[in-house]
């Protein structure tokens, strides 16, 4: 039973994970908070990952009760995400694995969130609702590797949500997503909006004056053509958006009346964090795979 750590910082979180056969040991993780109006820019979320990241790696390590000599594999996020808050993972990812004489795998971001999600849930071949500040995608596992069905074509609906808060002035703390769903939960009037789904993919950049149930409307069509194409009778709905209970409630319905099974983690493990990172990374380190170090670098795409 290998045991994995996992670090994560692709945005403006920094998490340690470690992981044991299934089992989370402990995943603490930090989070850049900005003044409301204002986004998190790549340099300020980098300089506040150095400063937090050996501690959260010592918290990871004591609330497990583990040493460096009881890990196995030191995995890393290798990307999509932002550029300096990845190449600050990295480095220390890259430090750690040579200080403890561990092997080293970079991790795909996307991938960490579903291996997370089918860990928690149980789920076994869903179609994968992947919904975040950077991504919304619909995935589903194809022929021994998953394959994209749908994406937005333009902006993704996590940053959609968190453009709308800079807007109006929602503060960042814990998040403008979360904050959004409460005030949205007091609403009792519909306004129809721009809806723009073109085939299996959806566009948000035009109703970003407008917003959530109407996003979430086009993302549970799409999910639900999906479905049909792959005969798929799961839904799982991963990444940070993917805790808003007001998606999952839509999602629900859908599945309901396609006698389908709803997935879906919450915020401990749907946003980002380190124990997603270790989870994909222990997959592919019983299955064989390192990464040299000459190949440890990072990519935002």
């Amino acid at each position: 039973m290998p045991v994995v750590i996992g670090f994560e910082g692709s945005a403006n979180k920094i998490g340690v994970g470690i992981i044991r056969d299934g089992e989370v040991l402990s995943n603490p993780r930090r989070t850049y908070i900005t003044p409301p109006g204002q986004g998190f820019l790549p340099g300020e979320t980098a300089k506040h990952h150095r400063g937090v990241i050996l501690t959260v790696l010592q918290e990871a390590l004591d609330e497990a009760g583990l040493k460096a000599a009881d890990i196995d594999c030191v995995a890393y996020t290798k990307g999509p995400g932002m550029g300096a808050p990845l190449v600050t993972v990295a480095i220390v990812a890259r430090t750690v694995a040579q200080l403890w004489g561990k092997p080293l795998l970079g991790v795909n971001h996307c991938i960490g969130h579903i291996e997370m999600g089918r860990l928690i849930t149980n789920a076994q071949n869903p179609t994968v609702l992947y919904v975040s500040g950077g991504n919304t995608q619909v995935i589903a596992y194809s022929e021994r590797r998953y394959r994209i069905f749908g994406e937005t074509i333009d902006i993704a609906v996590g940053n959609c949500l968190d453009r709308l808060a800079r807007v109006i002035k929602i503060s960042n703390d814990p998040s403008p997503g979360y904050n959004i769903e409460q005030m949205a939960k007091k609403g009792n009037k519909y306004i129809e909006l721009p809806y723009t789904v073109k085939g299996m993919d959806v566009s948000f950049s035009g109703i970003l004056s407008y917003i959530e149930e109407t996003l979430f409307a086009m993302l549970v069509e799409i999910t639900e053509r999906a479905m049909a194409h792959c005969g798929s009778q799961e839904v799982l709905i991963v990444g940070g958006v993917g805790c808003n209970l007001r998606l999952q409630e839509m999602m629900g319905v859908m599945c309901k009346e396609r006698g389908a099974r709803l997935f879906a983690t919450d915020e401990r493990f749907c946003i980002d964090n380190g124990v997603m990172i270790a989870q994909a990374g222990w997959e592919m380190f019983r299955s064989g795979h390192v990464t040299e170090l000459s190949d440890s670098w990072i990519t935002q795409r």
